[in-house]
């Protein structure tokens, strides 16, 4: 019996270490498998032609919502276009700048925007960083489109457009004076017009005191239309004095003589008409006649200027040049407006081809002209029409707006004539006057 039991512990013993054998060799086997594959694969890998990491175009990473931007500010300082006559830029728009005025002190500008806001900006600084402005808030559903001041910065006329038509706002200064240490408060409204040209838009909106013959000094106010109508407003009351009608299909501008005598249209034809404000004894508006015509130019004029004797205008027409008349006639003797001088517009396209201007302003010296064609900005010679300094893309988007200030500023280069530009990029800028050679 003992030796049956000890002949069955043999056995067992016999088939565990069987067991453990087989196990291992399995064991064995696998690892050795496993090396190889592993040698195959650092082998492959070695063969692999090498990758230029320079050249490699990897794929560009999903756009994230509003990425933070690795640019840092000195790179976009010295990446940003930057003219020399470029002095500052106003800044606080939210939408399109499409019209400005300067004081006729030149210490204020006023602007008009489509995020409905006009702001009054105060230049006692033009180097400075920031500026102060006032801001005013246009009724709901008005657009301003054009400002101008009456006499002095504290009345400001805004132009505006709203779903029944165009309007006219007068803001003045609160009767109600504000106690010390109090905020300045908002000015009021001082009169209203409504659907002042029906349905149309207002194209230009200009102001000047009236003190040619018996004038009473008081603001003549000339509305142009989109349409055929200008319609003329005393600043400070809102009286009506009347309208004129070009009768030539459709408006392109309108501008006042500084004196407050003529009013001269920019229209669909080549001819510029020019009819005289007549004031009576008491100083205001009797009536108003039809003066002359300005003919020489093959095809519409775009822009014109008065020069600031009142004396002779300044034309730019759709043929290729710019004329300059001298109207200071007998026209009631049948004497016609002389042309003075005839210039070639400067400006060309790719193709060579001559480009019109959109925009004109003559500096209150009369010795330069600024023009505008998109965004592209030029300073021209009064005297010899050469063009004295260009920036070819002053603005983001197309200039809506220039003026000159009526007096030279301090700046840090010394004083000089500033231009005021404005743009549907949102930007209002201040320019320095180009210098004029000596000849």
């Amino acid at each position: 019996m003992a030796y049956l039991k000890g002949e069955i512990l043999g056995s067992a013993a016999t088939e565990i270490f069987a067991s453990v054998l087989v196990g291992g060799l399995l064991v064995a086997l696998y690892f050795c498998f496993y090396l190889r594959r592993k040698r195959n694969e650092v082998k492959q890998i070695a063969e692999l032609p090498h990758c230029d990491v320079t050249n490699h175009k990897f794929p560009k990473p999903a756009k994230k919502g509003n990425p933070k931007s690795t640019v840092s500010a000195a790179d976009k300082v010295q990446g940003r276009r930057h003219h020399h006559l470029d002095l500052n830029t106003l800044k606080g728009h939210a939408d399109a700048v499409t019209g400005l005025c300067f004081s006729s002190d030149g210490r204020s500008l006023a602007t008009a925007c489509a995020d409905r806001v006009v702001r009054v900006f105060k230049l006692d600084d033009v180097s400075s960083k920031s500026f102060k402005f006032l801001r005013i808030n246009m009724p709901s559903g008005s657009h301003p489109v054009a400002v101008t001041f009456c006499k002095d910065a504290s009345q400001l006329l805004v132009g505006a457009h709203n779903i029944l038509g165009s309007s006219l706002y007068m803001y003045g200064e609160t009767a109600h004076k504000p106690s010390e240490g109090s905020k300045m408060p908002l000015p009021e409204v001082k009169w209203v017009k409504e659907k002042v040209h029906d349905k149309k838009g207002i194209l230009t909106l200009v102001g000047t005191s009236a003190t040619y013959g018996s004038a009473d000094g008081s603001t003549i106010i000339a509305s142009c239309s989109e349409g055929t109508d200008i319609k003329l407003w005393q600043g400070e009351t809102g009286k009506y004095f009347g309208v004129l009608d070009t009768n030539q299909l459709k408006n392109n501008m309108a501008a006042l003589s500084p004196n407050g005598r003529f009013v001269a249209a920019a229209a669909f034809t080549a001819d510029v008409k020019v009819w005289e404000i007549v004031y009576g004894k008491d100083g205001s508006v009797k009536e108003t006649a039809r003066a002359m015509q300005l003919k020489g130019h093959k095809s519409a004029v775009t822009w014109l200027c008065f020069t600031s004797d009142s004396e002779r205008i300044l034309t730019a027409s759709k043929d290729g040049s710019m004329r300059v008349w001298n109207i200071n006639v007998r026209y009631h003797l049948d004497e016609d407006p002389k042309c003075l001088k005839v210039f070639p517009i400067p400006l060309h396209d790719e193709k060579g081809s001559v480009m019109q201007y959109d925009r004109m302003s003559l500096s209150p010296d009369d010795k330069i002209i600024a023009t505008a064609h998109g965004s592209n900005l030029q300073w021209l010679s009064f005297e010899t029409g050469e063009v004295l300094d260009e920036a070819d893309k002053a603005h983001d988007a197309d200039i809506t707006c220039m003026a000159w200030a009526p007096q030279p500023m301090k700046t840090e280069n010394g004083v000089t004539t500033i231009l005021a530009t404005c743009s549907n990029d949102k930007k209002v800028k201040l320019w320095a006057a180009p210098k004029i050679p000596s000849h």
